[in-house]
């Protein structure tokens, strides 16, 4: 019966994959099978890896974990597109509940206490009508059955885009571009931030030091992809 009124659902209102454009079936969540399939999953070889190259020396994130492995022009870059621009929110919820069923064991040594997802200025949150990171943290939220609050950080100062920047710039870029917004939130807490992909690691890192400076224990963080 369950799959009768999906059948019918699907019918009338057909699902479609954002990397192929392939009609989804009723088991398929958000992604078709053979396109998260062909997405290269990140082992932790490469991850530590990832760590020490852009968290390590500044010591303000304590652990870090992906998922996938950015590749350009690939499936991974069409799906996020789809998911940033073009309002595919389920991708973003189903990204996160990937993330935390396959990363589960490594957030559970975290004991994270609270989940944060890296925002964006109040401007380019208008612009783009919703922050992608919220999606992909309420879907580790869920699984996890940790708490998210959104407010907890805010970004208030306008960057410029990160995309052309090499390293030392992106981190004049976002200096001093976000504040905590109540202490009693963050304070004592192992704090874990959210984004969507994590390149260089500036933004997470200076969302990291603020939320130290104001009274959290340790912070961590995730992403759905790392990019060279």
């Amino acid at each position: 019966m369950k799959y009768f009124f999906l059948d019918l659902l699907d019918f009338f209102l057909p699902r479609f994959c954002p990397s192929c454009n392939q009609k989804l079936l009723n088991n398929e969540n958000a992604v078709c099978k053979n396109c998260i399939s062909s997405i290269e999953l990140a082992d932790q070889t490469r991850i530590d890896f990832e760590y020490n190259k852009k968290f390590a020396a500044k010591k303000n994130i304590s652990g870090f974990t992906s998922l996938y492995v950015f590749e350009k022009d690939r499936e991974l870059q069409e799906i996020l597109h789809h998911f940033k621009y073009n309002k595919r929110f389920k991708v973003g919820i189903t990204l996160g509940i990937e993330s935390a069923k396959i990363r589960r064991q490594i957030i559970s040594d975290w004991k994270i206490d609270l989940i944060i997802p890296v925002p964006l200025h109040h401007l380019k949150k208008a612009e783009r009508g919703y922050n992608q990171s919220v999606y992909i943290a309420n879907g580790l939220s869920k699984t996890l059955k940790i708490p998210t609050k959104e407010r907890s950080i805010k970004r208030i100062r306008y960057t410029e885009s990160q995309t052309l920047k090499n390293i030392k710039d992106r981190e004049l870029n976002v200096g001093g571009a976000f504040s905590v917004r109540n202490k009693k939130w963050i304070k004592g807490k192992n704090i874990l931030l959210v984004d969507d992909v994590i390149t260089t690691g500036a933004t997470i890192s200076e969302c990291a030091r603020q939320l130290l400076n104001h009274g959290a224990e340790k912070v961590y963080a995730i992403s759905v992809a790392i990019a060279d």
